[in-house]
């Protein structure tokens, strides 16, 4: 278990800030021992869904 979380996370879907894939961020969290990760695209909220689903996987 890590302390530390990511609460300032922008995934491919955050048009010209991100370039992060959903279950990538998931399978290096899960690597590093976080119990959480939170995204934050700008203007969009077209990964959540994909997110929740992979993150209960």
């Amino acid at each position: 278990m890590s302390d530390f979380v990511h609460l300032h996370v922008h995934t491919e879907y955050s048009l010209l800030d991100g370039l992060s894939k959903i279950p990538k961020l998931i399978e290096r969290a899960k690597q590093d021992n976080m119990d959480a990760l939170a995204i934050t695209d700008h203007g969009a909220m077209y990964g959540a869904i994909q997110f929740y689903t992979k993150a209960r996987d």
